[in-house]
């Protein structure tokens, strides 16, 4: 379990999410979103097509991972600040801000508040809680 004790997390952290867009857009020309075959179904359901279909046109493979396609590119189902799957958004999108890559209080401090206006307000998230998300995404 990815553990957040001695960072700037261990008395917890207030988000909430506003809609505003901000973690579907790629930023440092990174925004690989992960999906699993579960999600990939979920997804192709949610767009009323097969999931092979969906695989083809809307995602590619590297290092033998299944991502959406273009992670240098802004998500492909945001339109304006509005996702067009958000019901079945993958679990990389749900857990939003707290990514293991967000834990470290450089990178927490320096990109996720500068980008995320919902850092900071809204219900309080406590060090376990965190923890929990974050050990759920390692499963």
């Amino acid at each position: 379990m990815t553990q957040i004790n001695g960072t700037a997390f261990s008395d917890g952290v207030r988000f909430e999410c506003t809609g505003c867009g901000e973690c579907c857009r790629a930023r440092h020309g990174y925004g690989y979103i992960y999906v699993s075959l579960a999600e990939r179904r979920r997804l192709a359901r949610e767009l009323e097509m097969t999931t092979s279909e969906f695989t083809r046109k809307h995602c590619e493979t590297t290092d033998g991972h299944v991502h959406l396609r273009d992670p240098s590119n802004d998500c492909q189902f945001l339109d304006g600040a509005r996702c067009t799957v958000y019901a079945a958004r993958p679990q990389q999108c749900r857990t939003w801000p707290f990514w293991p890559e967000n834990m470290s209080r450089k990178v927490w401090e320096n990109e996720v508040k500068r980008d995320c206006e919902g850092v900071g307000i809204g219900r309080f998230y406590s060090r376990e809680e965190i923890e929990a998300i974050l050990a759920k995404q390692a499963s």
